[in-house]
């Protein structure tokens, strides 16, 4: 605003620029001294009731400036000191909306705060002291959690980009976000699984815990994001985005008493953005390009389902991990994507057993034709395709021989009722092996890979969203949150990709401000890649030749089931009430319903094993810097 007040013979600043945040908080700095000085003299309080009515005369150009702008009727305002609606009228301070003097409270503005940078002068630290005693001249309440996006960022991802900086560290910005997460989960059969359930591990009737369900409160989800911001010039951004739960489990984890479950990375991730340029680079680790986003393809803008579950539900496509990431927008309306992510490969070996029975060369353990003794084919090939972790990853892990990153290529479209995506996805498989006879060893490598899409339409603005996600392909396994197998072996030992498909779609309604519900169904479906023995059998995935009639046969020490899953289905339903806002921050409630259904391919007995199962979350959720 042009304007420069002049009180008590003040004039504009020195330099030219105008100051009234400054002027103001000098005001209320000389208001307190006059009310604090003993022996205060008659002018004294002629200037005091001055500046009450220079105050008035603010409040009233604040709901000018609002008429003019059709500021959103109900919102607050702060003007020095005081909260005034978006009507102009002061609240607080007594009944006639009147403060006196002695009711004028300095607010401190944390995210004008300034660690570090140049060193000021004594005049301009004083300028700094006085105007940092009071907030801007109009400050906004903080926002109400955005229930009204396609995908519900506050619940997702804490919506950490629309929060106030906290402070700043020079000239970089710091914002929170996270929120403390109390879970409460009831499985209708025992998983033994925290808050991210294992989806495709649902027991068949053989074993025992497919007859009792489980109970499982958990903390785990509670969730602290920072968010690092910074502009060497207009046109570029750098920041860097760190998010961590306590999702990890120690090897000396457990819950007889202190429940010591560790914290883990979920994303730290760096990014560069040009506007001028409209480029874009991340890298660190994030979501992965595959998952779908609700605009653009910039980070902390998924398409991430609002459920509770830490796996999401079977159906979605995602990965979150280490990746280069390289954005190109064509005026912020189309967007072309590159991203080099980090690899890893499920095998399926078909019942392998390292358990072997010297006597017949078969699994001691029982199971019919294993494909795999010892790390050894049926054709007596000799094969080598995981390591355990060493040095900083886990060593109880195994971890793929992997040749290179995988790499998603995609495009995306916005309008103003719709965004659509398109992508293909390319993988390299590898494993080692060795004929029966101990010729040379062999390094051999698979292609594998698939496209997929993403769309989110604005079926009604504001109150309702239609999203929908799906990837087909070869050895995509690993993106569902089924982690149905990405491949399986040939004779030879070549690794051979399983053809798949996952995909989803879903509802997201808003029928008030408050309340947010859902409504999603998924699949993910696993083809066959077998090959026959010398033997006769069949090895690979999706046999047809096993005994699966022991699935079925309910027995306390568990049975043997060597069945193979074809294809995981799932209906979800939810909501989230948000309770309370406020300065304080902000409490939701969520509650969520999930079926699922497993079905496996059928043996050579006639047995088609099927499982199923019910989970239920009641979730409370306080967002503090909301």
């Amino acid at each position: 605003m042009d304007y420069c007040w002049k009180v008590d013979r003040g004039s504009c600043h020195p330099d030219g620029v105008r100051r009234p945040r400054l002027l103001l908080g000098g005001l209320v700095v000389m208001l307190g001294g006059m009310v604090v000085s003993e022996g205060a003299r008659a002018d004294d309080m002629a200037e005091i009731r001055a500046l009450h009515a220079e105050m008035r005369r603010l409040e009233a150009k604040v709901e000018q400036l609002e008429a003019h702008h059709g500021m959103t009727h109900g919102s607050q305002h702060v003007v020095a000191g005081r909260t005034l609606r978006s009507g102009g009228h002061p609240s607080g301070g007594g009944a006639s909306g009147t403060s006196t003097m002695g009711q004028i409270t300095a607010m401190p503005d944390l995210s004008r705060l300034t660690i570090g940078g140049p060193t000021l002068s004594d005049d301009a630290q004083a300028a700094a002291a006085a105007e940092n005693t009071m907030t801007e001249s109009i400050v906004p309440t903080q926002p109400r959690l955005d229930l009204d996006s396609s995908s519900p960022l506050a619940i997702t991802q804490t919506g950490v980009d629309s929060l106030p900086p906290i402070f700043r560290i020079g000239g970089v910005s710091v914002r929170l976000g996270g929120f403390i997460d109390f879970s409460n989960i009831y499985r209708s059969k025992n998983l033994t699984s925290g808050p991210a359930t294992s989806w495709g591990s649902f027991p068949y009737a053989n074993s025992p815990n497919a007859h009792t369900g489980e109970y499982r409160p958990s903390a785990q989800l509670t969730r602290l994001s920072v968010l690092l911001q910074g502009s060497p010039t207009k046109d570029e951004t750098l920041s860097g985005y760190i998010e961590t739960d306590f999702g990890g489990a120690a090897g000396t984890a457990n819950s007889y008493q202190t429940n010591s479950y560790t914290p883990r990375i979920r994303q730290a991730y760096m990014t560069y953005s040009n506007t001028k340029w409209g480029f874009h680079v991340l890298a660190g680790q994030a979501w992965s390009l595959t998952t779908g986003y609700t605009q653009g393809l910039l980070s902390r803008h998924e398409q991430l389902p609002p459920v509770v579950d830490n796996n999401q539900i079977p159906g979605i496509v995602f990965t979150r991990v280490p990746q280069i990431r390289f954005i190109k927008d064509f005026g912020r309306k189309w967007w072309l994507g590159l991203s080099l992510e980090a690899p890893q490969v499920a095998y399926a070996a078909s019942g392998s057993c390292s358990d072997v029975d010297s006597t017949n060369d078969t699994c001691a353990g029982g199971g019919d034709h294993p494909m795999l003794i010892n790390n050894t084919l049926q054709s007596g090939t000799h094969l080598l395709y995981s390591n355990a972790g060493a040095g900083m990853l886990n060593p109880n892990a195994k971890y793929s021989m992997d040749v290179a990153p995988d790499i998603v290529l995609k495009g995306a479209l916005d309008t103003k009722p719709a965004h659509y995506e398109i992508y293909g996805l390319a993988r390299w498989f590898k494993a080692m092996s060795q004929s029966a006879n101990g010729g040379p060893i062999r390094e051999r490598v698979s292609f594998a890979g698939g496209v997929g899409g993403d769309v989110t339409v604005h079926v009604i603005p504001r109150f309702l969203q239609f999203t929908g996600n799906v990837l087909a392909g070869e050895g995509i396994g690993r993106y569902g949150p089924g982690m149905l197998p990405d491949a399986t072996f040939k004779a030879n030992g070549t690794p051979a990709p399983i053809p798949e498909i996952i995909g989803s779609m879903g509802l997201i309604g808003h029928p008030t401000p408050d309340l947010l519900v859902y409504l999603y169904g998924g699949v993910e479906h696993a083809g066959r890649r077998t090959y026959t023995g010398t033997d006769g059998n069949q090895y690979g995935y999706g046999v047809n030749d096993l005994a699966l009639s022991s699935c079925n046969v309910e027995m306390i020490t568990g049975g043997s089931c060597d069945a193979q899953t074809h294809t995981l289905a799932d209906l979800t339903v939810g909501g989230w009430w948000h309770v309370l806002q406020g300065g304080y921050g902000a409490v939701m409630t969520g509650v969520q319903y999930t079926y699922l259904r497993k079905f496996a391919y059928k043996g050579g007995d006639g047995a088609s094993p099927t499982t199923g199962g019910n989970t239920i979350y009641v979730t409370f959720r306080y967002l503090p810097f909301q």
